[in-house]
């Protein structure tokens, strides 16, 4: 299916590669204008090119450099935005890092630090600057980029991880909160892709993230990894209208039938699937460990 966001408005942080790049390219062909941000100004500013030279002409494209995790950048990217469109429709968080690698005891705090800033503290804050436009105008879609460290252990690379868990705990939350001003708040885990941060972890090598998941990392490089393909296609149709009323969801874009879940809105509303949740003992088929 085709999801059209003719007219819309569209922020995507982290912009510039990866994942994010493809995003603002799947979002451009399908209408949206678009507003990126990213800590690499001259990268964005050579896809900033690129993407208007494939644009139609009465849509615009804006690159400005930010650091998600400074709340001035934020508040100045997003005033910059609404000056030039006058409204936002979508934000995409996508922005992240994988931080310090290493045991939690040896790793540099500062680094460690960082990683909760960006990817948790800057995921916030960029959040908190669009929702008066979101509440105000009666509409929003918010797409928060997770990833394996929100729902399983990934030792050696902590900070990624802690931040990852919070953030989809966060993106739950604020769907509650908003629920009444129809903006609907996801998080996307797209699969294993082959980006700068695959390259980052065997850089590292098996020493600082471990042998199974280094080795595990050069199968995935050799293999090509996931297709951005279903990603994309997730977040298009988590911005488009064919999407309205799913929230607080963390969806994968693999092995979640989400083109389905418009048809049960009722179940999905009313229910905890597809959430962070703890696991009790007897829905392991456990009898010794629950009242």
């Amino acid at each position: 299916m085709e999801y059209t966001l003719h007219g819309k408005v569209a922020v995507i942080t982290g912009a510039n590669q990866g994942l994010g790049l493809e995003i603002a390219r799947h979002f451009l062909k399908a209408g949206a204008n678009l507003a990126l941000c990213a800590r690499n100004e001259q990268l964005l500013e050579e896809v900033g090119k690129s993407l208007t030279a494939s644009a139609l002409p009465n849509q615009k494209v804006l690159c400005l450099g930010a650091d998600v995790s400074l709340e001035s950048d934020v508040n100045n990217f997003i005033s910059n935005t609404l000056k030039e469109f006058g409204s936002i429709d979508i934000l995409v968080n996508n922005a992240g890092i994988y931080g310090p690698k290493g045991e939690i005891e040896s790793v540099d705090w500062s680094d460690w630090v960082k990683s909760i800033e960006i990817n948790l503290f800057g995921s916030i804050l960029m959040c908190r600057s669009v929702l008066p436009c979101f509440k105000k105008q009666g509409h929003g879609k918010i797409i928060q980029l997770s990833g394996g460290g929100a729902t399983s252990p990934m030792p050696n690379i902590s900070g990624y991880a802690v931040s990852k868990a919070a953030i989809v705990s966060f993106i739950e939350t604020l769907a509650e909160e908003v629920r009444d001003s129809k903006i609907d708040v996801n998080a996307i885990a797209p699969g294993a892709l082959n980006t700068r941060l695959l390259d980052e972890i065997i850089k590292a090598g098996p020493d600082k993230v471990g042998k199974a998941f280094y080795e595990n990392s050069l199968i995935q490089k050799k293999n090509g990894g996931s297709s951005f393909d279903a990603g994309t296609s997730l977040a298009l149709f988590l911005a488009s209208e064919h999407s309205n009323g799913i929230t607080g969801k963390l969806i994968s874009a693999l092995w979640d039938d989400w083109t389905s879940w418009p048809h049960y809105l009722k179940e999905l509303n009313e229910s905890d699937i597809y959430t962070l949740r703890r696991i009790t003992g007897k829905e392991r088929g456990m009898n010794w460990g629950d009242k």
